[in-house]
């Protein structure tokens, strides 16, 4: 019917709109009950969808030969104690912990009580941060052989080729402060006054004047305070070696973690670091060596990761090694060229213009010559583009998502864990595609 029909309505004609009454009497709320009895039946496995990452994580870790890390184990046969946590479970927490960024024991341990992932890895099984913080530094020598079975199997699904590969260093603040840096003099003060302390707390405990709890862990702070320092005396002839014969007398180590050392940071500032060194398979991003040192140069760091690679890959090394400036020492080239590695790196530019960099120098060995040379082509210049876009992509990674901006434990063997377990999370994470 036509709306037309008898006209238009005057607006004066409509009649007006009947408001509603507004509801009286209190609100009515929905009010948490929290005594209310509720009998949910379900289980573990069944808060975690079948598509989540940990089961992928999980997978690999099954299918891993981890006796290396029960070879410590107490607990044995009908031997009396406490039964240990399954390793597996351990592993398990702290791949998928590295992969989602977490880099503190206490952290993990919350996260294993209040996060559907981290309890489903461990089953029902209780773990504390004490346990979870000495499981990640305690096995360098596992981690290490954790690395090569890894590579072997990202090898056999085909993600590891080892025909172009970039190494690159990346310098881990370490957990130390600039100012716990002392010359020999005050060194041998602070020893003096620790090995006081040590005695000091000694008689306190004989006296009664602690009581047993306190007295232990005051006798062992001040007794770890005095191996520091007699650590730190023992690395300064070290240090004192690696410098100029007119700043011998200057050389400094921190009473705090004596192995850290100061280094050029990719800011330009100068801070306590480790330098983390990581070789990667430029095709499929696959971390192939890993190692860390405390010395802030490069320059000696490409032999030892040729090697490193070659110990990691079954006795294989890369076809072609692609390293920046800070790397290309004559010996090293030559040493790698006669291994069949093709070295891929800049060549310093002459002090003298007018001169060539890529004609062969006097003296230069053949295989230097060759470098020399390479180097000068298109060819090689467009190879070379492929270190920056795989190593430091690869840093990036490890320092923004892995945990690894900043140290949080000192020494080179506990340092070494750290990275181990970001090196192995990185590489689990291109096995599972995810």
């Amino acid at each position: 019917m036509s709306d037309d029909l008898f006209g238009s309505i005057p607006e004066e004609a409509k009649a007006p709109p009947i408001a509603e009454p507004r509801p009286t009497g209190a609100p009515r709320l929905k009010r948490p009950d929290r005594h209310q009895m509720r009998f949910v039946p379900t289980n573990l496995d069944s808060l975690v969808d079948e598509d989540h990452r940990v089961r992928a994580v999980w997978a690999v870790v099954e299918k891993l030969d981890l006796a290396r890390f029960e070879d410590e184990i107490a607990a044995r046969g009908e031997t009396g104690g406490r039964s240990a946590i399954d390793p597996s479970i351990l592993v398990g927490l702290w791949l998928y912990g590295t992969l989602e960024g977490i880099a503190h024991a206490r952290e993990l341990a919350r996260l294993c009580e209040e996060h559907h992932a981290y309890r489903w890895i461990c089953g029902g099984v209780g773990v504390n941060y004490h346990t979870l913080s000495d499981f990640r530094v305690g096995h360098e020598k596992a981690l290490d052989e954790l690395m090569t079975q890894v590579l072997a199997v990202l090898t056999h699904e085909g993600l590891v080729e080892l025909n172009r590969v970039a190494q690159d260093g990346m310098r881990i603040r370490a957990s130390a402060g600039a100012a716990s840096f002392r010359r020999e003099p005050s060194l041998q003060k602070c020893l003096e006054d620790a090995r006081k302390h040590v005695e000091e707390v000694k008689r306190e405990s004989q006296d009664g004047a602690l009581v047993a709890k306190q007295a232990a862990r005051r006798k062992s702070a001040a007794q770890e305070r005095l191996q520091r320092v007699e650590k730190a005396l023992a690395e300064l002839p070290k240090v004192r070696e690696a410098k100029k014969p007119e700043d011998k007398a200057e050389a400094r180590v921190s009473t705090t973690d004596p192995e850290a050392r100061v280094m050029k940071m990719a800011d330009g500032g100068f801070r306590p670091a480790y330098n983390a060194q990581f070789a990667t398979d430029t095709k499929t991003r696959v971390i192939v060596g890993v190692d860390v040192t405390n010395i802030g140069s490069d320059k000696a760091q490409m032999a030892p990761m040729l090697q490193n690679i070659q110990n990691r890959n079954d006795g294989r090394l890369p076809e072609e090694h692609l390293v920046d400036g800070g790397y290309a020492k004559n010996e090293a080239i030559q040493e790698a060229a006669q291994q069949g590695v093709t070295v891929y790196a800049p060549v310093q530019k002459p002090r003298t213009e007018g001169i060539d960099p890529h004609e062969p120098k006097q003296g230069d060995a053949p295989e230097v010559a060759a470098w020399r040379q390479r180097m000068g082509t298109e060819q090689a210049k467009e190879i070379y583009k492929e270190r920056a876009a795989t190593a430091e992509t690869v840093n990036a990674d490890l320092r923004g998502h892995r945990a690894l901006d900043k140290l949080q434990v000192r020494t080179i063997p506990k340092v070494r864990c750290v990275i181990l377990w970001a090196a192995l999370a990185y590489n689990i994470l291109r096995l599972i595609g995810a």
